[in-house]
């Protein structure tokens, strides 16, 4: 009897044990989960309550979350790019866009930032979306369609082109995304930007279509604000943002000219409808003078045995730019901020999918879109 009392003894201290040291493990990381909120979610000037539903801060420019970057301590406020000419002047005269994009929109007062509200539960999925994005996780699938121009002509300081926005169907776990890129390096020595727009319902909670950002450098980065490192300048857009009227299949095509360019004291800006939004400081990356990659296109990713989600419009290119997802005006920046086309001997194309998505490079023979391309498709099974 005595042995069954010792041994129940034992068995109770244990197992208190566990559970004390689960709470204690528990409450460490609810009060390091607080510490990042309170970076991220500075004091507002002021707030607005979106029709979505989320919060926009209004937060003093000056003391936005990029600042608490430890690499970014003496980073002094730049606000406006450094270029040799103004870029985004020649991009509207030399083109014939005429964009139809209606973004969820605030107007923040003078000396203020909008940064949407960051919440417990977007700080706990971050790493894992942001390792999905990597592709640095088996249980998801991710499938390209894109059109990259490739090392032979680099280096590139920049990339831009007016995409059509859809709101393709995507369920839980699943995301669907066009967006266009500027890359250096692999592996954990990668520097990447991306911006675009995307349908995530484990990012936003909906399935609705969002401005989005991603960068990475190294096994460091994220969606969005979701991090410290992204400095806004703009008063108005901000990356999040929900995109509340898209494109109809044959009818009406909602568009929005992109680009990323590096200024000449090596910071990353990027300029959504004319507009710079705001940069990434040269400090935060190891080696980002130029990419050795740019890249525009569609991209998925679904859980592992699942169906693909639809890319796009959900139909493959035929040549009709109010069927396919598209890009036209398609430009690369050479060191001085110069546009050019793309060049036969840079391009590559990567479909990983061909049986789920289409992708169809038509160069500048479609003379009213300048250099342009189609993409996506239904999904489905997608493994070949």
């Amino acid at each position: 009897m005595i042995h069954i009392l010792l041994l129940v003894m034992c068995l109770v201290t244990i197992i208190t044990g566990h559970r004390d040291h689960g709470m204690q493990s528990g409450l460490k990381e609810d009060l390091e989960l607080e510490r990042q909120l309170n970076i991220l979610n500075k004091p507002p000037i002021k707030s607005i309550h979106t029709k979505s539903g989320y919060i926009i801060d209004c937060v003093d420019i000056n003391k936005q979350p990029a600042f608490n970057h430890p690499l970014l301590k003496n980073h002094k406020l730049q606000r406006k790019p450094i270029f040799e000419r103004n870029i985004s002047e020649t991009r509207i005269q030399n083109s014939r866009i005429k964009s139809k994009f209606i973004l969820e929109k605030v107007r923040c007062p003078e000396e203020t930032v909008p940064i949407r509200r960051t919440t417990k539960n977007d700080l706990i999925q971050k790493k894992s979306l942001f390792n999905i994005h990597n592709q640095t996780q088996n249980e998801s699938l991710n499938h390209f369609a894109r059109v990259y121009l490739s090392r032979i002509g680099a280096p590139y300081y920049g990339v831009s082109g007016t995409t059509s926005v859809w709101n393709p169907n995507v369920y839980k776990g699943q995301s669907s995304a066009s967006h266009l890129y500027v890359k250096r390096g692999e592996g954990d020595n990668i520097d990447k930007i991306s911006i675009g727009w995307h349908v995530f319902p484990e990012l936003y909670n909906d399935n609705q279509t969002h401005l989005y950002l991603f960068w990475m450098s190294g096994k460091n980065g994220c969606f969005n604000m979701l991090c410290k490192g992204f400095i806004q300048v703009d008063r108005s857009y901000t990356f999040g943002a929900r995109i509340s009227v898209t494109s109809t299949f044959g009818g009406t095509i909602m568009e929005t000219p992109l680009q990323i360019a590096q200024d000449k004291g090596g910071n990353w800006w990027l300029n959504v409808l004319n507009k710079d939004v705001g940069y990434f400081p040269a400090a935060l990356f190891s080696s980002f003078n130029g990419a050795d990659q740019v890249g525009f296109g569609g991209y998925t990713v679904t859980p592992a045995g699942t169906d693909s989600p639809t890319m796009g419009s959900g139909h493959k290119p035929d040549g009709d730019f109010t069927h396919a997802s598209y890009f036209r005006f398609l430009k690369f920046l050479n060191k001085i901020q110069k546009h050019y086309d793309p060049l036969p001997f840079m391009v590559g194309i990567d479909n990983d999918a061909p049986n789920c998505y289409g992708v169809t490079n038509y160069e500048d023979r479609k003379r009213s879109n300048g250099y342009s391309i189609q993409f996506g498709g239904p999904g489905g099974k997608c493994s070949n």
